[in-house]
């Protein structure tokens, strides 16, 4: 993974626990880098660990952490590198959420060796729709749930998000329900 997704980790728990609890995690983490390059890849087994250690350590299920972290990515991480790219993908979040093909291509011309998700939007509604994560890394479905609400959050849309299907249970890939309350969003002006 590139080293922004490792920075943004400890940006993340930097800010909620400070940096003493940081330097800990990184410790038990068996992490010896001070500083994460942005652009440059590191190994993705660092990224699991910094994720593995941080339950140890605080006590929270790594689901939880990765649900955090998602939502931190899109709310802070994601905004600060990225801003541009995500107002350019959609006024709503349903119009967000199929543009993600879209979205993920332009980041790779930002980060060429990047890697990512395949995102596919099925059985849209006017207050749901069924998001398709395809991705080579295993365990992230709680981080794309985190996305979702952050999104959810960006866009002034309270969302429920639901696993559908997983791979942990013998799925090819996750697939969740995404709903919203339709009427909100129109009284809203969104």
């Amino acid at each position: 993974m590139y080293g922004m997704v490792n920075k943004a980790i400890e940006e993340m728990i930097t800010s909620r626990y400070g940096e003493r609890t940081w330097e800990t995690i990184k410790a038990l983490a068996g992490v010896d880098v001070d500083v994460f390059i942005s652009n440059e890849a590191y190994p993705d087994a660092i990224t699991y660990e910094l994720v593995r250690a941080a339950s140890e350590h605080l006590g929270l299920a790594s689901e939880a952490i990765l649900e955090a972290f998602g939502m931190h990515w899109v709310l802070h991480t994601a905004l600060e590198g990225y801003g541009v790219l995500l107002d350019a993908g959609g006024a709503t979040l349903p119009e967000f959420l199929c543009s993600l093909p879209t979205f993920h291509t332009r980041v790779a011309l930002i980060f060429p060796n990047l890697t990512p998700p395949v995102f596919k939007v099925t059985e849209l509604q006017r207050d749901s729709l069924h998001l398709h994560y395809v991705s080579r890394r295993q365990g992230l479905a709680p981080f794309v749930v985190g996305i979702l609400k952050g999104l959810g959050i960006r866009f002034r849309t309270e969302v429920v998000v639901s696993v559908v299907q997983c791979r942990e249970q013998g799925a090819e890939h996750e697939e969740f329900l995404v709903t919203w309350n339709a009427n909100a969003n129109e009284s809203s002006g969104s």
